[in-house]
């Protein structure tokens, strides 16, 4: 059975290749969506090279509703989305694929059903289908080869719905198993080079020196650094006295 969790559905309209319905199944698992459901395939239902694509979100396609039309696939839906990279002379809104996919999250958390419409590889969605939609969803490519494939746009509308929820980091670090180092410890390296350098004659000339340490200790508050960062610059300044000492 699909999940209980809230989603809008992917519709894929008359799609000709299993592998593409494959690869969309494959697109929409790779960020927690599975509710697909497909009009009319061309090769017919099941398909063996859409499960072969498909990897293993072959469940998608265990349980996609198969449909004789576009008006069956979206008739129990509230508000309809149509991909497609022209409006075909017809006025509706626009949206780009994350301003629809937060649309649909509002929705959805209303307790609307909200479908997303894909055309066939050929030639896209026919007017008659996007006659049907209530917005289009319209991505900004190459306006000199703006025809996606239909894996990639279904993709691209899952990262978007994906994005919608909230559960992307913009940026993270990966710790490996260390820990950040703390202001004092932070500052007692400052302490430790400071001392150093003023003993190698570093802080030259005097009236400069102050403003020299100054920049010093900025330098260490504007590194990103960790405990173990911390020793092992206190361990390299050691070493780099102790072979001084020994030279003399």
């Amino acid at each position: 059975m699909p999940s209980e969790t809230p989603q809008p559905a992917f519709v894929l309209v008359r799609p000709q290749m299993g592998e593409n319905i494959g690869a969309a199944a494959r697109a929409m698992w790779n960020f927690g969506l599975d509710r697909m459901r497909v009009v009319a395939p061309r090769d017919g239902w099941p398909n063996q090279k859409a499960v072969a694509m498909a990897s293993g979100a072959g469940r998608l396609l265990d349980e996609a509703q198969i449909r004789t039309d576009v008006a069956e696939a979206v008739g129990d839906c509230h508000f309809v989305f149509a991909t497609t990279a022209r409006a075909r002379g017809l006025t509706k809104p626009v949206y780009s694929p994350e301003g629809a996919m937060a649309e649909a999250a509002e929705r959805i958390a209303q307790g609307q059903k909200v479908a997303v419409m894909f055309g066939p590889e050929r030639a896209g969605l026919e007017n008659d289908d996007v006659a049907k939609a209530n917005a289009i969803i319209n991505v900004p490519v190459n306006p000199e080869f703006a025809s996606l494939n239909l894996a990639q746009c279904v993709l691209l509308t899952a990262y978007e719905w994906r994005r919608a929820q909230g559960n992307i980091e913009a940026r993270r670090v990966d710790m490996a198993k260390a820990d950040w180092a703390e202001q004092i410890e932070i500052e007692k390296l400052s302490d430790h080079y400071e001392a150093r350098l003023g003993e190698a004659g570093f802080f030259f000339p005097e009236h400069k020196a102050e403003g020299m340490k100054i920049n010093l200790r900025n330098m260490w508050s504007r590194m990103p650094l960790t405990r173990a960062d911390v020793q092992m610059l206190h361990g390299v300044l050691r070493q780099m006295v102790r072979w001084k000492e020994r030279g003399d």
